[in-house]
């Protein structure tokens, strides 16, 4: 007989709850156990409280899960909750919850920055969970946790730096001009369809300050005992985001610099990012990708609608990899972000969890 972990969801009618719903629903090692959203959900079946915007139809098996409000006493029994919620209700509620002792993945930014908090893509720097594992070790009576998911596009554009970064050593620059799907702006308010049918807008509130920050994080380490994070403060990042008319799938622009020099070859930087393995691979996890790190060798891909499902879209696309007459090199990088952007890295980092032991 199969033993599950019980999930719980956050934010289980918003965009990226609804994306964790799908994911969870017929997983192989976790059971929704219980869902949240506002008040005025509370106390209704799934199907009747949620307007389901997936390109996958409702799993029948949630239809009738009844929703919770967002408190520790309707997800206590959890094992692992996952949280959806918006930044402006989320601080108070997962901390409510990690202080009651549960463990919480989140994707929204509030504790992103904390300094306690590991910020994980799961196929780039999964070895920072060490800090959770040692902080378990050192403090048998510990139970609750948090971890954050990245912003969308920092999680594309880490994915395929931090690999060059364990093999060639750290970067000087980062410049990245991202083309975001409208999926990323959620729907509740969304962006309508009159500002970007027919149109870029060249600005996303509060995004660029997120990837320039987050990218020192993941692309840093940990120190000895593995209690600190070290951020990266000798890397420079420069970011400009613009919303498009996609779907799904975010694209990226990126050009930059290893810090020390001669760089590597042309032919290395394509080998290392062809040979790279993610931990969860090595681990068996559910989800993992077979490659979490897809070359493309044709002069106009990578492409959203034609790349951004590679592995159930855990993996990531890289193309145009080239020599930057200004920087060493450039590259076009393709994430699906509601998967590997949002609710997919939770899941897998879960899953990873659950391989070290951890939940």
């Amino acid at each position: 007989m199969t033993t599950y972990k019980k999930a719980g969801v956050l934010g289980a009618t918003g965009s990226v709850g609804q994306r964790f719903i799908l994911l969870l629903a017929n997983h192989p090692q976790f059971k929704l156990h219980a869902i949240g959203a506002s008040k005025r959900s509370a106390g209704k079946k799934y199907i009747d409280a949620c307007t389901w915007k997936q390109t996958d139809l409702m799993p029948s098996n949630v239809e009738d899960l009844i929703v919770s409000e967002c408190t520790y006493d309707s997800f206590k029994d959890c094992d692992v909750v996952f949280s959806g919620l918006d930044a402006d209700v989320a601080g108070d509620v997962e901390k409510s919850f990690v202080d009651n002792g549960l463990v919480v993945i989140s994707n929204a930014k509030n504790y992103r920055r904390d300094e306690n908090v590991p910020l994980i893509v799961p196929i780039a720097n999964s070895e920072h969970l060490q800090m959770i594992e040692n902080r378990l070790k050192n403090n048998p009576d510990t139970k609750g946790y948090q971890i954050c998911i990245s912003n969308c596009s920092t999680a594309g554009l880490v994915a395929p730096l931090k690999p060059l970064v364990d093999k060639f050593g750290p970067l000087q620059f980062v410049s990245t001009t991202t083309l975001q799907a409208i999926s990323g702006a959620g729907f509740s308010p969304g962006v309508s369809g009159i500002d970007v049918l027919d149109n870029i807008v060249p600005y996303i509130s509060g995004e660029e300050d997120k990837i320039e920050w987050e990218a020192k994080k993941i692309l840093g380490s940990l120190n000895n005992d593995a209690t600190q994070f070290i951020l990266d403060d000798e890397l420079k990042v420069s970011a400009q985001c613009n919303r498009v008319a996609v779907s799904d799938g975010h694209t990226e622009c990126v050009s930059f610099k290893f810090k020390n020099q001669p760089a590597p070859s042309l032919d290395e930087i394509k080998t290392c990012l062809r040979d790279y393995i993610c931990e969860a691979k090595l681990l068996n996890c559910h989800s993992a990708p077979e490659h979490a790190i897809h070359v493309l060798e044709q002069l106009d891909r990578p492409q959203p609608r034609l790349d951004r499902n590679r592995d159930s879209g855990y993996g990531v696309s890289v193309g145009r990899i080239r020599p930057d007459p200004i920087f060493d090199y450039k590259m076009v990088i393709l994430s699906h972000n509601t998967i590997i952007g949002a609710a997919g890295s939770g899941v897998l980092i879960a899953e990873l969890l659950l391989a070290k032991n951890l939940i």
